[in-house]
């Protein structure tokens, strides 16, 4: 195959997951992660066809849609995405694309009868159970990693790279001048320490706002045995909030505080928080290290005990710095351009080896960056 040919323009299936549009309205990592991903491939040449669910708000050429309506509130329920893999396995049958890029839990088990290769990026966790899924799939997908931690975790899938997430550093509002006010953004989950977060609040005498989902069995239960009795005056249920909404948030408050008791794969939220120029007060779990430059723009802690004193410490670290580390490290078009890569290994049927290292671009000068994500092994 000659270089012309190999660097000709893709024709990219995207599979999104039914549960919310394509960016969302609120809550949707995953969603907002497809929706830049869609629009830098896009403005890259490629030819899109993006399949979800409700009405896309992209740039993909082409939009297919699963759902009239996202089935939200079945969220965690098996049925929806059963039949949203149904309808993908119709619509891609009539495509005429070079590769398959799939977002969800149920649709790499198609993978199998195509005659394109299949993407798959992997959004949660890959230990236990899940890793045994993938190891079933074997060879018949190329798994992306969102982070080296999730990728350690199962270090004998069949990696095709790692790419970090990213988000549009010009549509987060910097602020240098921070109020004194803290913030938790995320699902009010367990795995999350949002209680954590309240304590440690409380102990610095700052103000915090509670913002995020609480809608599935688990999260209500949560709320009413370790939120509720914390509640008081200094304590603020906002709830979900939207993208203007957590903008707002997050480029007001002195700190994101991110008390994480799982190994978390990624979390959108810290980088999110940094392009606003807020530093991230987190326990050293999962990605949190790799995504946040302990003392620059964020503190990690190894105990929630350290994390009263990690606060007052963030509150002194630059904004101008927590934002550049996401330009540099996490915006767009480095994400863009890691799948854009891994999108021809895969077409190249290439398996990488531990020496095939190929490095997205980034690493600007400023603030000290670490080597950016890698798509290789």
């Amino acid at each position: 195959m000659t270089l012309a040919r190999s660097l000709r323009p893709l024709r990219i299936a995207m599979i999104a997951p039914p549960w919310f549009t394509v960016p969302p309205q609120g809550y949707g990592g995953v969603e907002n992660m497809c929706a830049d991903l869609v629009d830098g491939l896009v403005d890259r040449g490629h030819e899109v066809t993006l399949i979800g669910a409700g009405e896309s708000g992209t740039r993909a050429g082409r939009f297919l849609a699963t759902y009239a309506e996202p089935p939200s509130g079945q969220l965690g329920e098996p049925l929806p995405e059963v039949l949203h893999t149904a309808a993908v396995a119709r619509m891609v049958a009539d495509l005429d694309v070079d590769l398959v890029h799939d977002h969800t839990l149920a649709g790499p088990l198609l993978a199998r009868g195509r005659g394109v290769p299949t993407v798959v990026t992997m959004h949660g966790p890959v230990a236990g159970e899940p890793g045994e899924y993938y190891r079933q799939l074997g060879d018949t997908v190329g798994l992306v990693a969102i982070s080296r931690a999730q990728r350690r975790a199962a270090p004998d899938l069949s990696w095709l790279g790692t790419v970090c997430n990213a988000v549009d550093v010009e549509s987060f509002p910097f602020r240098a001048a921070k109020e004194d006010m803290l913030l938790f953004l995320g699902r009010l989950h367990p795995d999350k320490g949002v209680h954590l977060a309240i304590d440690a609040a409380r102990s610095v005498g700052l103000p915090i706002v509670v913002a995020g989902k609480c809608s599935e069995p688990v999260e209500l239960e949560y709320f009413r045995t370790e939120i509720e009795p914390r509640l008081g005056p200094d304590v603020t249920i906002f709830g979900p909030a939207d993208a203007t909404e957590k903008r707002d948030l997050l480029s007001r408050a002195a700190a994101l505080v991110f008390p994480i008791l799982w190994e978390e794969p990624f979390g959108m939220v810290m980088i999110e928080a940094m392009a606003c120029g807020t530093p991230v007060v987190a326990l050293r779990r999962g990605s949190v290290p790799e995504v946040v430059l302990d003392g620059i723009t964020g503190v990690l802690c190894d105990y929630p005990v350290e994390l009263p004193a990690a606060i007052a410490a963030a509150r002194r670290l630059a904004p101008a710095d927590c934002r550049e580390h996401v330009r540099s490290r996490f915006d767009v078009d480095t994400m863009v351009a890691g799948y854009e890569a891994l999108y021809r290994r895969a077409l190249a049927g290439r398996t990488p080896t531990r020496h095939d290292d190929l490095r997205l671009p980034g690493g600007r000068r400023g603030v000290r960056v670490p080597a950016p994500a890698e798509t290789a092994a």
